[in-house]
């Protein structure tokens, strides 16, 4: 591996690599096979009682007196790649961790994750480094928090339908956790907690304050081998690479004080209104309700208006989103079309404020990160268009800020089942994990803003 042209980088071990990320496409293939089957599902009878996670996931009211990224409360946290826990396991211990945060409004609220301490000795540069995780989407459902799906590896319920879901990026935790990264996943705001309400999905400034002050919690774990003052870097993927995105941008004000280093997002979906389209007639297109009901929850102003625009089609999949984890959307809703949720022209409503601005102010590419970036893209993502996060990075370049593009050239494939979208980042895997271990190792940085054409 290579950091800048003729500088030789730190080589991995590559323990894990092919173990875990065959796991992980295979769980991708698997959820493009149990889309594209839809209602031929069957499965036997699986129940997962939620209610032994109640009391750690109830958050106090009102909250403990503190500064974000502090503790509220911690617990050990049961580590599985699969439910009974005897095929493979992360090479770490598990610390479930709820800390104090802050919301699309910037008020304080409490937000669960969970921090994996490695059991293998960091062997690179400097102190231990830290990568704070954000995942896809993986629902709205509070079952779905991805601390929960840790102790479970898969959450099966068949008790309210299709009510299953996988831990879909478990293997990238564990081959990075193998590599000597300590790792700390947010659940973000509003997931997995028990109240009230959805989290609050794709919010720029509620995504990137859960991911800055998961590294601030993290710093804070009793027992760690962690540095106060050591590297971090953001790691994301989709939806999960927005967040990364976000907290980078926020980093040099919200994040004043921890030492960012770097941050990686794959698929990233920088500016939320060029995803309409695509997202009309997708597999995904149940992610209509994440994103409004994201809103809501972000602006609870919003709730009725947006209900007054919705068929009783609409409004049952805005309920029925709210309950769901990512499977059992993508199968009750996969390839329906705007026309039958909406009673107004959806495309123009976003067109218009309250909409336009609301959704511009979710994009990234409008404020310089303060350490280097690295985004990973598809040419032909057929989800969240390749051409967004070009102009993010040509926004970012002009600032004068630290950015290298790749793109990804799979050709395209079975567009609708976003097949480029979840795929390409398991095909430069090696690169981006190398990219990362280089700014933890302190090494040059090669940016390409000079290559990267609009």
């Amino acid at each position: 591996m290579f950091g800048k042209a003729g500088t030789r980088a730190v080589r991995w071990p590559r323990l894990h690599i092919w173990a875990r990320r065959s796991g992980q496409v295979a769980a991708a293939v698997g959820l493009t096979l149990v889309l594209s089957v839809g209602g031929g599902i069957s499965a036997p009878a699986a129940t997962a009682d939620e209610t032994p996670y109640l009391a750690f996931y109830t958050p106090p009211d009102p909250l403990p007196a503190g500064q974000v990224g502090d503790l509220i409360r911690t617990e050990p946290s049961r580590l599985v790649l699969e439910p009974s826990g005897q095929l493979g396991s992360f090479v770490g211990t598990g610390t479930r961790i709820m800390y104090r945060s802050t919301d699309a409004q910037g008020r304080p609220v409490a937000v669960t994750g969970t921090y994996i301490e490695p059991d293998v000795p960091w062997t690179g540069a400097g102190p231990r480094p830290l990568i704070a995780y954000a995942t896809i989407p993986y629902g709205m459902g509070e079952q779905c928090a991805p601390s929960r799906l840790f102790n479970q590896g898969i959450h099966a319920s068949l008790d309210t339908g299709f009510d299953v879901m996988f831990n879909m990026e478990e293997g990238w935790i564990a081959t990075l956790l193998a590599r000597g990264f300590a790792i700390v996943v947010t659940d973000g705001v509003g997931m997995g907690v028990h109240i009230a309400g959805s989290p609050q999905f794709l919010n720029r400034m509620a995504a990137g304050a859960a991911l800055i002050d998961a590294a601030r919690a993290a710093m804070k774990v009793p027992g760690t081998s962690l540095d106060p003052r050591g590297p971090v870097a953001f790691w994301g993927w989709i939806a999960g690479g927005h967040a990364a995105l976000s907290a980078a941008e926020l980093a040099g004000t919200y994040g004043a004080g921890l030492n960012v280093v770097g941050t990686y997002a794959a698929s990233a979906p920088t500016d939320l209104a060029s995803v309409l389209a695509p997202t009309d007639g997708n597999v995904l297109a149940g992610l209509t309700g994440y994103v409004l009901r994201g809103i809501i929850a972000s602006y609870p102003q919003l709730d009725q208006p947006i209900r007054a625009t919705l068929t009783p089609r609409g409004l049952e999949m805005l309920d029925n989103t709210g309950r769901q984890c990512l499977m059992q959307t993508a199968v009750d809703y996969m390839f329906r079309h705007f026309e039958g949720w909406f009673t107004n022209d959806i495309y123009a409503a976003v067109a218009a404020d309250p909409f336009k601005s609301l959704l511009a102010a979710q994009r990234v590419g409008n404020v310089k990160p303060n350490a280097p970036v690295y985004l990973e893209h598809n040419r032909w993502d057929p989800f969240a268009p390749y051409a967004s996060s070009v102009q993010s990075a040509l926004d970012w370049c002009a600032k004068g800020a630290d950015v290298t593009l790749w793109t990804n050239e799979q050709p395209p494939a079975l567009n609708k089942l976003d097949v480029n979208s979840l795929l390409s980042p398991f095909v430069d895997g090696e690169r981006s994990m190398a990219w990362v271990a280089d700014r933890f190792n302190q090494l040059p940085t090669s940016p390409n803003c000079g290559q990267i054409a609009a």
